[in-house]
């Protein structure tokens, strides 16, 4: 129940009433601009989103880090008032149980049985393989001469690769993958279309793991069925499930990350000059592209398990909200100027991994792709270049990571 001290944001005086919910870019490489406006004036709202569910958005850095380590928000998608951006997105949620949609204890239990595959030492030990396939790549793309599609040639290819090997799988038709993630993760995919892009990826999966009982290898595919299938602490289904967000998200939020920091690289020429000038500025320039770009906006999806209270607007139990990422990462009260892509940037404490439990659990084999990646083509193409007008640039607004469909780029 929502108490007379903490009114909903719709009873706020001045409030305004429900706006449509996602809201567009105008430019790639910042949030909405209304995400300001909310800021200020409602920092907790209600929105409409695409189903015709109300829920709330929060757009302060301090709130949004407040909401993501509450346990009173839970990310379970089987919660009626669980605020799916799609329409099919709850239902075949609800079917597969991704891990990131449950909440404690189960998602504690799947969080551990990944977490060795994701440390800081396990990813610093698989720089050089990334290293040699990114030009391997790279020396392909360059090869078959240009113009080309960067996300397909490049960004895809270089973070399927590397999810793909981790995990152990052969080298398949990469783009079967995207095209899995394009309908997934579609706000416009129905629960059938989203089931059937799963199903097909499942039983590639079922048949590698059937494999890897009779062989097990040297790959986390391996490790998982060894440790745990084989044992009985997951069935079948779970651990399909487990490798399935695993491969989804870690593919998807990566490409994205390498196309659209490459395009914005283009766009502004002195920040590639910074970088060759000065290549130990890669780290810091992958955390501010990181907290400039935030494709992963919108993924930290919650429902209040009780009254919430945020910024004095309580979100009363049992509704749907939204911690907006790229909010978060644009709230001047936290960041200097934050529409500024500062290389030399301090104290650059960004959420575009998220936050609390449910942070991004492969987010140092991120960090790693994207400066492999990123380094190597500012090193090895310095004429890289656009094929094309800029207004020719194919943008994602409705999938659930935001990112480009289309770079056409020569040299």
């Amino acid at each position: 129940m929502t108490s007379p001290e903490s009114p909903t944001a719709s009873d706020a005086p001045g409030a305004l009433p429900p706006r449509a919910f996602p809201m567009r870019r105008g430019c790639p490489f910042a949030a909405p601009a209304e995400y300001a406006a909310l800021r200020t004036d409602e920092p907790v709202a209600r929105v409409t989103l695409p189903t015709k569910r109300e829920a709330w958005v929060v757009t302060r850095y301090d709130d949004v880090r407040e909401l993501l380590s509450d346990p009173r928000a839970s990310a379970d998608i089987r919660r009626p008032g669980f605020p799916a951006l799609g329409e099919g997105e709850q239902e075949a949620g609800a079917r597969f149980r991704p891990f990131i949609r449950t909440d404690a204890p189960e998602h504690t239990r799947y969080r551990r049985m990944l977490l060795p595959a994701f440390t800081v030492r396990r990813v610093r030990a698989m720089r050089p393989a990334v290293q040699a396939r990114v030009d391997e790549i790279l020396d392909a793309m360059l090869d078959a001469g240009g113009p080309v599609d960067f996300v397909t040639a490049y960004a895809n290819a270089v973070s399927t690769s590397v999810i793909c090997e981790l995990l152990g799988i052969p080298r398949h038709d990469l783009e079967f993958f995207r095209d899995v993630t394009r309908i997934s993760g579609s706000r416009n995919s129905t629960a059938e279309q989203v089931s059937e892009a799963l199903g097909g990826l499942f039983g590639l999966l079922a048949g590698l793991v059937a494999e890897r009982r009779e062989e097990p290898r040297d790959d986390l595919i391996s490790k998982l069925v060894t440790d745990h299938l084989v044992p009985g602490n997951v069935t079948m289904d779970q651990l399909l499930s487990t490798l399935g967000i695993t491969i989804n998200a870690g593919r998807e939020t990566t490409t994205s990350m390498i196309a659209l920091s490459t395009l914005l690289l283009l766009d502004r020429p002195e920040l590639p000059a910074q970088l060759r000038e000065d290549p130990s500025l890669m780290p810091a320039a992958v955390d501010e592209l990181l907290r400039v770009l935030s494709v992963a906006d919108s993924i930290p999806l919650r429902v209040a398990a009780e009254d919430i209270e945020l910024s004095g607007v309580t979100v009363p139990a049992d509704d749907g909200v939204i911690a907006l990422l790229a909010g978060a990462n644009h709230d001047p009260e936290q960041f200097d100027e934050p529409e500024r892509v500062d290389f030399h940037r301090t104290d650059n404490h960004h959420v575009a991994f998220g936050y609390g439990v449910h942070q991004c659990i492969g987010q140092h084999l991120a960090r790693l792709e994207l400066e492999v990646a990123l380094e190597t083509l500012v090193r090895r193409v310095p004429t890289l270049r656009l094929a094309g007008e800029r207004d020719q640039v194919v943008v994602k607004h409705d999938s659930a990571t935001f990112g480009l469909d289309e770079l056409m780029v020569t040299w």
